[in-house]
């Protein structure tokens, strides 16, 4: 062991130094590794949008963008999903059959869904646009008729979907709402946009 003096204000600056190089390289890495996630405008293009839905309480909607477009995903009652059939017999497309927005394969069916509570769908409607607004209530309403088993209503023209996204025959809007590319990460995590684990 040296018996050598250690000068104080040489260990200080050491230190100091070290420690200004330790900042100065965690400014560096953060724009750097930030730089992995998809940008803004990425997202836009039509990066997957991945979502929390474990607060999603049954008979609520969450709505959220992806590829500019708003896409809701509600969890519906067990009474709501039995309503599905009672509604096929006014609709339009009941299977989903027209192909101008082609439905997945996972969402070929009565509730046009991977699991039958859960419904995810682009919430703008097929003929001009327009984002319908919820009408979960069943019963008769103003613009509804009196058998309205729930859904989702145009208010702009009129056209009226059931709580698949399915439109009513005789409406404006020529197809079903579209259903997005999508897969469950979890039981609490969906992912929008992509339906293939790479």
């Amino acid at each position: 062991m040296s018996d050598t003096p250690v000068d104080t204000s040489k260990r200080t600056w050491l230190i100091a130094s070290g420690c200004a190089g330790a900042v100065g390289g965690v400014a560096v890495a953060v724009p750097f590794v930030s730089s992995f996630q998809p940008s803004e405008r990425a997202k836009a293009a039509g990066a997957a949008v991945e979502v929390d839905i474990s607060a999603l309480k049954p008979g609520e909607k969450l709505t959220v963008e992806w590829r500019g477009k708003p896409v809701w995903i509600m969890k519906r009652t067990p009474e709501q999903v039995e309503s599905l059939a009672k509604t096929e017999s006014q609709l339009a497309d009941p299977k989903s059959e027209r192909k101008t927005y082609p439905i997945p394969e996972y969402a070929n069916n009565q509730h046009r869904s991977i699991k039958p509570e859960l419904f995810v769908g682009v919430g703008i409607c097929t003929h001009l646009g327009c984002s319908p607004g919820d009408k979960f209530q069943a019963g008769p309403q103003p613009s509804l008729p009196d058998d309205w088993q729930g859904g989702f209503l145009c208010a702009c023209h009129g056209s009226t979907f059931d709580l698949a996204g399915r439109v009513f025959k005789n409406k404006p809007a020529p197809d079903n709402l579209e259903v997005p590319p999508h897969m469950y990460l979890s039981d609490t995590r969906l992912l929008i946009g992509e339906d293939k684990k790479a």
